[in-house]
């Protein structure tokens, strides 16, 4: 979990034959929520939909990011008659608040011991995600003194 910025606030890693929505679920029950008090709303991508109960049980809002519906994928016509043409949007469209999550990914993948995965244990890789962060805001405090 980021905030806007794209800082690290919690991270929970888990074996990849784990659904994200499982470790969605150990991240937010997780999480001690008067650490961050202006933490009121989570934006989360489609396979996240799920958590919206638990969130709000929370007293947060889940908003969940969904790619702009692409239009009618085919259709069927009669041997003989021509196609219609379907409205398509063409070209890459950024989604709002969702490419965060992935830059910070970007961030992290700089760190050698992140650009692969070497640990058997799954808290060990997560410390590693913290080191990390802890490593490239060091980096932008003494850049900014």
């Amino acid at each position: 979990m980021t905030d806007t910025g794209g800082r690290l606030l919690k991270a929970f890693v888990h074996p990849a034959n784990e659904h994200d929505k499982r470790g969605g679920e150990a991240l937010l029950l997780g999480m001690d929520l008067s650490l961050w008090p202006r933490v009121r709303k989570l934006f989360v991508d489609w396979g996240y939909r799920g958590l919206k109960g638990l969130a709000s049980s929370l007293g947060l809002e889940l908003e969940v990011v969904a790619r702009p519906y692409a239009g009618v994928r085919g259709v069927w016509v009669r041997e003989g008659e021509e196609a219609p043409e379907l409205p398509r949007e063409r070209g890459f469209k950024p989604l709002p608040k969702r490419w965060v999550v992935e830059r910070t990914f970007a961030w992290l993948g700089r760190n050698r011991r992140l650009a692969k995965d070497y640990e058997a244990n799954p808290r060990v890789s997560e410390a590693w995600v913290y080191l990390g962060m802890l490593r490239l805001l060091v980096k932008r405090l003494a850049r900014a003194a």
